[in-house]
């Protein structure tokens, strides 16, 4: 009886952490008062431990693309920088069964002096390719970098857009089985990033590498990856379906933009007040009449206002908008002739405004109030920035949002094979 044995995984982390001991890097001045102050027998507390990782494992199998995402400093280049052996861990263990290809720092070991051919083969070499292997793709490596006329300038004479573009024709020229990518898809012009991405999803689909992408774009992510990690603070706080941990994401993102949002806003928020009415309070509603501070996309929601009327108004009319925390103005309803001719007595009083199918796509955004009265309308309060909310993503695709616009046009594609028909005669669609 045989069996075939389960391949071994291309990547294993145990319990990784990695710790940096905050302002170890200091001054030539600090650094020898700090031994002077020792040798005088004076006690120099400990700069207090960082840690850029924090107990991460998990397993990657042969074959899978997985993305890690996060904000800036979670840790993700220091967790690439661990696997590809260019750091080394302070507790913990890495694992990796096969040829590494790192497209972290593409470009960092160039030698200004060096031509752009000397600096092939040195970086070649320090990538784990032979003289005999560089021989054989040096060709293919110049035409992809697109600088044949200027292989023998030296590089210290080439842009900055030049080296990196050589130096990801280097480091995608290894045959090795696994690829760690770390926001280098973006370099050169379009056309160039272009052929970046082509050829980074070559080596994903028909070579069947294993890949590590690290990026801040979402949607890319989302495309290329089979399975998503999202790290914060050094730890990882989710690792799984791609489109579930970029929502996770983009929530979080949300969630910061929101709570920075109240100070942003009230700096630029224009206000208009005549004291004849007062804004009590400004809230969501669910479906049972509750408080909420939780929308989602689509569903119905009610805005409730309690204002103080101090003075009687005849005829009010009340405004209701929504604007973006920078001030884009998206969408308005006024009540119009709903009140006209009734009179508000001094008093306290609520307002609703029932939403169907909430449209704006998931993100951060700002109600604006205003109200007026009598027959010429005058304007008796006006108010940006009244309360902001975040729309959370439930029934969407979270990245289809504020990229690409505010709301989803909710319409139907046909696609019809018109080759056959000559021009003016009609199509039937379908």
């Amino acid at each position: 009886m045989s069996f075939d044995p389960k391949p071994m995984p291309a990547i294993e982390v145990s319990h990784l952490t990695k710790e940096y001991r905050l302002g170890a890097l200091q001054g030539l001045k600090q650094t020898l008062l700090d031994t002077g102050a020792r040798l005088l027998g004076k006690h120099i507390p400990e700069r207090p431990l960082f840690k850029a990782l924090n107990d991460v494992s998990f397993t990657i199998e042969q074959g899978e693309v997985v993305g890690i995402i996060g904000h800036n400093g979670a840790g993700k280049s220091t967790l690439l920088k661990m696997l590809a052996r260019i750091s080394t861990p302070t507790r913990g263990s890495v694992k990796v069964n096969g040829r590494i290809a790192p497209l972290i720092e593409v470009g960092a070991g160039f030698i200004p002096d060096f031509t752009g051919r000397e600096n092939v083969y040195l970086n070649g070499s320090i990538l784990g390719l032979s003289k005999k292997e560089i021989d054989k793709k040096f060709d293919e490596i110049v035409d992809f970098a697109e600088i044949a006329e200027f292989i023998d300038t030296p590089v210290k004479r080439y842009s900055s857009g030049m080296q990196v573009k050589l130096a990801f024709a280097v480091a995608t020229s290894v045959e090795s089985e696994i690829l760690i990518v770390d926001e280098v898809l973006a370099v050169g012009d379009l056309a160039f990033q272009r052929k970046c991405f082509d050829r980074v999803e070559d080596l994903i689909k028909r070579q069947g590498r294993t890949v590590l992408l690290v990026s801040h774009n979402i949607r890319q992510v989302e495309r290329l990856c089979s399975r998503v990690a999202l790290m914060d603070h050094g730890k990882l706080i989710a690792d799984g379906d791609p489109r579930q941990v970029c929502d996770m994401f983009f929530a979080q993102n949300d969630e910061k933009i929101k709570s920075n949002a109240a100070s942003t806003v009230a700096l630029r928020a224009k206000t208009q007040m005549t004291g004849e009415i007062e804004l009590q309070d400004v809230a969501f509603l669910d479906a049972t009449g509750n408080p909420t501070e939780r929308l989602t996309y689509g569903s119905d929601i009610t805005l409730a206002v309690t204002y103080r009327v101090n003075s009687a108004l005849f005829s009010p009319n009340f405004g209701v908008g929504i604007h973006t925390i920078d001030f884009l103005y998206l969408a308005t309803s006024i009540s119009e002739e709903k009140f006209q001719g009734r009179e508000l007595a001094p008093g306290v009083y609520e307002i609703r405004y029932h939403i169907q199918k909430f449209p704006f796509l998931p993100g951060v955004y700002s109600i604006r109030l205003g109200v007026s009265a009598g027959e010429l309308t005058r304007t008796v309060f006006y108010q940006e920035g009244a309360l902001n909310f975040q729309v959370h993503a439930v029934g969407s695709h979270r990245s289809q949002s504020m990229q690409e616009g505010f709301v989803l046009l909710d319409g139907d594609w046909f696609l019809s094979d018109i080759s056959s028909f000559a021009i003016g005669q009609p199509v039937v669609q379908g």
